[in-house]
């Protein structure tokens, strides 16, 4: 609330020096930690946290110790603890008291996760990045920014900071604006049959075959099996596969560090199996809800004189931000779901019910209203039946809800999905 009223008050160009100052007094600080590390950047629209968190685990297979930071949580090597600041990339502050402590803890490698907001805020200055990753872009933050352009342009200023290896996205429209930004080394990466002719090293996935089970697919000769479902997954490991490769890490070690991985906390994670499932998913972007759509109707198990349903819960951010996509949200939710809940999910300072009607006008009439988000999961949950699939999106692991007054709930919609489950099946066996 602070921040907001200093922003519509103090002139930009006062603004800009406090985030460079601060920064540089944060560096000067903790004596400069990202010196004595080789720093990894992720930024893109989706998949950053979960490619930070397969780079993570390839590098560590690879025998290094790693500190790594997401809107997942926080990594210090074997140390881990959940990121509960309601902030994906730290502040000038502990993002280099983090790195000071990633020293002193004898890890070799850092990956971040690179936001535009922190990019705008100066975040990134006085990090030296060895190498940055391009995972997409679609439009988000636009009123931040100003126009899609300048949300590119924020991305890319990562690429201007790290000088040594560039990883990007062949099947991303945007590639050829960061292919265009120098650097010593670059590698891309893609699923496509033909990537024309590139200047620099391509790393492609063949033989992809999805299933509920997880993802296959093919890196030369090397066949990798993993845990994570939907088409996007196989994007994000090529990411991260590239950041092994780029420091001479052989493709089996990278196969064997992602087969080992179970799940990525909130993100397409199952937390109710039978006699339906039940997804949570951060998706809040209209292509990442696509994606997490379509992988979800692929997926649905075909039962005789029967036509699995699928239920999703979704809601809208507040804050006055990104207000353009809250009729797209709610007109994807619309297209791809059998049953549509909009209710609450982080209105900070605006009216909870304002934004949620304002979703509903996306949906054109077949979305049902539920301000109380709990309630509303409960509702989907009450609704399903044996083999439908129940998609509640937005927060994912996100431990609060944002409400006025700068007031945060704790929360967590894994959670409270499994007790509506577990209460409703023992009302009915009671």
């Amino acid at each position: 609330m602070i921040k907001g009223v200093v922003e519509k008050f103090v002139p930009s160009i006062f603004l800009r020096w406090y985030h460079f100052l601060l920064a540089f007094f944060g560096a000067v600080l903790y004596r400069f930690p990202s010196r004595r590390l080789k720093v990894i950047g992720v930024t893109g629209t989706n998949g950053k946290s979960t490619v930070v968190e397969l780079a993570d685990r390839i590098l560590e297979e690879a025998g290094y110790k790693v500190a790594s930071v997401s809107s997942i949580k926080f990594k210090l090597g074997p140390k881990e603890w959940k990121n509960d600041l309601k902030m994906t990339m730290p502040g000038r502050l502990k993002l280099q008291k983090f790195l000071r402590k990633a020293v002193n803890n004898g890890c070799q490698y850092a990956v971040l996760e690179v936001t535009s907001e922190g990019i705008l805020q100066y975040r990134h200055r006085f990090i030296n990045f060895d190498i940055a990753v391009f995972t997409n872009l679609s439009p988000e933050h636009i009123e931040r920014h100003g126009s899609f352009e300048k949300y590119r342009e924020a991305k890319g200023e990562l690429f201007r900071a790290a000088k040594k290896v560039h990883i990007i996205n062949l099947d991303d429209k945007s590639a050829e604006y960061f292919l265009q930004i120098p650097a010593i080394e670059k590698i891309s990466y893609g699923i496509k049959q033909n990537v024309g002719t590139q200047n620099h090293k391509f790393i492609k996935a063949s033989n992809i075959k999805l299933s509920e089970k997880g993802v296959e697919f093919t890196i030369g000769n090397t066949k990798f099996c993993l845990n994570l479902i939907g088409e996007f997954n196989v994007y994000n490991a090529l990411a991260a596969v590239c950041v092994g490769i780029s420091q001479g890490i052989d493709l089996g070690i990278c196969k064997r560090a992602l087969e080992k991985i179970r799940l990525i906390p909130g993100r397409m994670e199952m937390v109710i199996a039978k006699p339906f499932k039940v997804y949570v998913d951060y998706a809040h972007t209209p292509d990442s809800l696509r994606k997490v759509y379509e992988t979800l109707i692929n997926l649905k198990p075909k039962i005789k004189n029967q036509e699995p349903k699928m239920i999703c819960v979704l809601g809208a951010c507040g804050g006055g931000r990104d207000k353009w996509k809250r009729p797209v949200l709610g007109k994807l939710a619309s297209m791809y779901c059998d049953k549509v809940i909009i209710t609450n999910e982080d209105p900070y300072d605006e009216d909870p019910m304002e934004i949620i009607n304002q979703v509903a006008e996306g949906a054109e009439g077949k979305a049902e209203k539920v301000l109380d988000r709990k309630r509303a999961i409960r509702e989907a949950i009450k609704m399903a039946k044996t083999g439908d699939v129940v998609v509640i999106t937005g927060k994912g692991l996100e431990p609060w809800m944002c409400i006025a007054g700068g007031k945060k709930i704790p929360w967590d919609d894994r959670k409270i999905a499994q007790d509506e489950f577990k209460r409703e099946y023992s009302a009915l066996e009671s």
